[in-house]
């Protein structure tokens, strides 16, 4: 069975490699819940502490606070 990263579409033999994987997953994608926009988690923070939303006119920051992982949506959905 083949294990699919849902933000790069990298292909894995086991889940445990995909889960090592998507632990440093560069295109880990998150969502604003102030303007509802989905973005790549790179393009909201330039230091990898501080987040803030890249969408111009939006005041949303914080991961975990404004700023939440789509991975964890979804499987709050399910």
């Amino acid at each position: 069975m083949a294990y699919t990263c849902r933000n790069c579409k990298r292909t894995f033999t086991s889940e445990l490699e995909l889960e090592l994987h998507r632990d440093g997953c560069s295109d880990e994608q998150l969502f604003c819940e102030v303007c509802g926009e989905r973005f790549p988690e790179r393009t909201a923070t330039t230091d990898g502490w501080r987040f803030a939303c890249p969408t111009d006119d939006c005041d949303g920051d914080g991961l975990e606070e404004d700023l939440h992982a789509v991975s964890d949506l979804l499987l709050a959905e399910q």
